[in-house]
């Protein structure tokens, strides 16, 4: 619905709120404003609104840059304004005796439609960005085509006021181009430039002061050399201007990143903290493997025990072993006491039943080693047994260890990725 608010000025608005603007495409028409001329009645009517809609009016947070504030508690009238003064448009909504939106329109601002009926415009200099909820789309159709047509008239604004400076200064071509293709250079390249442009003026002030135009009238070269350096200083002003401005739109878009890289933080907190369960569980894993392998060290204290008692038979083997070569020796020795006394048959009959008798213990003997031999043999397989069982489960512990071990990894390389994007 339409509706006719009053002046603006009449709302209080004039002067007592920052003006926005866009980014630098705007400058090169913000020259001095022209002289309010009093009993103008043309000016009461320029500054009547020439579009009025309601709506509910929010600004972006500035801490979070992502949620809406609202700015008014029910609908209220935003309007179009033209600022004769300024040769600008506004647009402009009170609230009761609050001014809640003061935004001047820049060629380079977009109003932008993010829901059915609700759209935004971002205004870098109040570093704030605008919402409107509409009553229905047919109302915010309405305005995006009002906020085009508005945006259309600045720019024709910005290049009639350049057109006029062309005209009155005496600005060439050359100089037009450099401040239109301006904004494409760096920012350095842009501060020089000014200063070149301002040490060229004061070369060529210098110049006019000291010889002058010889063919023209003294006080008429005086002021239309004073006219052009006029002109030429308020263009490297509106320069210098639009640097700064462009400057400040960088800076809102830093912002912008900071915002959307706080969110993907937050995100990656959230991962993280999935993550740290993940891995607890691991590690509880982990402490049951690791008590599941205690209580079988515990449960291998029988396959010590086994250690030991074939220790002890191994003992008694070397010992029996020495017995026998012991008597190996002695039979030996008894053998060539045998064929020395061969001539005594008393006492070769005594040595022959000593080693029978002798022959007899080593076959004992041979026997309790044989046994031995199986008894040790026995318990080998059985520490064999005993301890391929404790390499399997060393085996599944040190799977689940470099399964903790990747997944560590894992969650080191995402978040040195998540701070790197």
């Amino acid at each position: 619905m339409l509706r006719r608010a009053p002046s603006w000025r009449d709302l209080g608005v004039e002067g007592d709120l920052p003006e926005s603007t866009g980014s630098s495409q705007n400058l090169a028409w913000t020259g001095s404003p022209a002289p309010e001329r009093r009993g103008d009645k043309s000016k009461d009517a320029g500054e009547q609104p020439i579009f009025t809609t309601k709506a509910h009016v929010f600004q972006i947070d500035g801490n979070t840059k992502k949620d809406w504030i609202p700015a008014s508690k029910s609908a209220v009238s935003v309007s179009f304004y033209f600022d004769s003064i300024r040769n600008t448009y506004r647009i402009i909504s009170v609230d009761g005796s609050k001014a809640i939106v003061n935004s001047t329109i820049t060629p380079n601002m977009t109003f932008t439609k993010t829901s059915q009926k609700f759209g935004q415009w971002s205004d870098a200099r109040a570093n704030t960005v605008y919402g409107l909820g509409f009553p229905s789309e047919q109302e915010l159709t309405k305005f995006i085509e009002k906020f085009k047509e508005v945006k259309e008239l600045t720019r024709q604004a910005a290049q009639t006021q350049l057109k006029q400076m062309e005209t009155n200064g005496g600005v060439d071509s050359h100089i037009l181009t450099q401040s239109k293709n301006q904004n494409l250079h760096q920012r350095t390249s842009s501060l020089s430039s000014i200063q070149t442009d301002v040490g060229n003026l004061r070369e060529r002030r210098n110049s006019f002061t000291q010889g002058g135009n010889n063919d023209l009238p003294s006080s008429t070269s005086t002021e239309a050399q004073l006219k052009y350096e006029n002109d030429r200083l308020k263009l490297a002003l509106a320069q210098s201007s639009a640097n700064a401005k462009k400057w400040e739109v960088e800076l809102q878009t830093l912002k912008n990143n900071n915002a959307r890289l706080t969110t993907a933080l937050q995100e990656s907190t959230s991962n993280v903290d999935e993550w740290k369960k993940q891995l607890a569980a691991y590690k509880d894993e982990n402490v049951r493997l690791k008590k599941k392998l205690l209580e079988v060290d515990k449960g291998g204290s029988g396959g010590a025990e086994n250690s030991h008692k074939v220790a002890q038979l191994t003992e008694q083997l070397e010992r029996l072993r020495h017995e026998y070569h012991s008597k190996q020796e002695e039979i030996q020795r008894l053998s060539a006491q045998i064929e020395e006394l061969k001539a005594s048959e008393g006492q070769s009959s005594a040595l022959q039943a000593r080693i029978k008798s002798l022959e007899g213990e080593n076959q004992s003997l041979s026997l309790k080693l044989q046994d031995s031999q199986r008894q040790l043999q026995e318990s080998r397989t059985q520490a064999e047994q005993e301890q391929r069982e404790i390499l399997r489960l060393q085996e599944i512990l040190g799977a689940k260890i470099s399964e903790l071990y990747e997944t560590h990894e894992s969650i080191v390389a995402t978040l040195k990725h998540e701070s790197n994007s």
